[in-house]
């Protein structure tokens, strides 16, 4: 493994993976835009259950949104281990935020972040969990489609009798495997022609505590 948690050799394992690993700068912008691609079709998911009232199976709905938010830590987690500017100062001012909760809030902080600011050990329990939640994400989606299993999905008619249905396969397999083809023939012309589209160019910058982007 070329990646190394720690606040002196964060920034620069990650530029050996991308300029001496082989394919690294691949693997890393394949990871990279990978997630934010993962949440585009993750928000499209939701916007396809919210028009079609699938908050209406609470058990399923729920379950997702558990997933949701499992997703968002993993993808925030992710977003610090290189260690850029953006890195370090979005971590600050994120994990800040529950300084807001009352009573708790500020021991909160401190507990996550394992000292009294974002540091090694906030670096190395983040990679521990960036590398631990995708196991329970996969897991928790399991019981999403146990319960989308128990009650069905919705559809565009919202009807939800058996009448006027077709084999899934070969009609939908063909169709999902288009959508596939699509969908990956994009995100590959991205990756390798537009990688750093979504990226922000302070995170190319190793972490300084002393000096704070001005957007943030």
């Amino acid at each position: 493994m070329h990646y190394t948690s720690d606040t002196i050799s964060a920034f620069s394992s990650v530029a050996h993976i991308c300029r001496d690993v082989n394919y690294g700068w691949l693997i890393r912008y394949i990871h990279a835009n990978g997630a934010s691609l993962f949440f585009i079709c993750l928000y499209l998911h939701i916007g396809r259950g919210i028009y079609y009232g699938s908050y209406m199976y609470k058990e399923t709905w729920n379950i997702g949104i558990v997933l949701l938010f499992l997703t968002m830590a993993t993808a925030f987690m992710g977003y610090v281990l290189p260690w850029g500017q953006m890195s370090f100062w979005g971590a600050t001012v994120i994990t800040n935020l529950l300084s807001a909760i009352p009573y708790v809030g500020s021991s909160l902080v401190e507990w996550i972040w394992g000292g009294f600011s974002v540091d090694k050990a906030t670096l190395t329990r983040f990679f521990a969990f960036h590398f631990i939640l995708p196991f329970i994400i996969a897991a928790t989606a399991m019981v999403h489609l146990l319960f989308l299993h128990e009650t069905g999905s919705n559809n565009p008619l919202g009807i939800p009798s058996d009448t006027d249905k077709i084999p899934f396969h070969p009609y939908y397999t063909f169709k999902d495997f288009l959508g596939v083809i699509i969908i990956l023939a994009l995100f590959l012309t991205f990756v390798l022609f537009f990688p750093d589209l979504l990226e922000d160019p302070d995170n190319y910058s190793p972490a300084n505590p002393l000096n704070t982007p001005p957007h943030i």
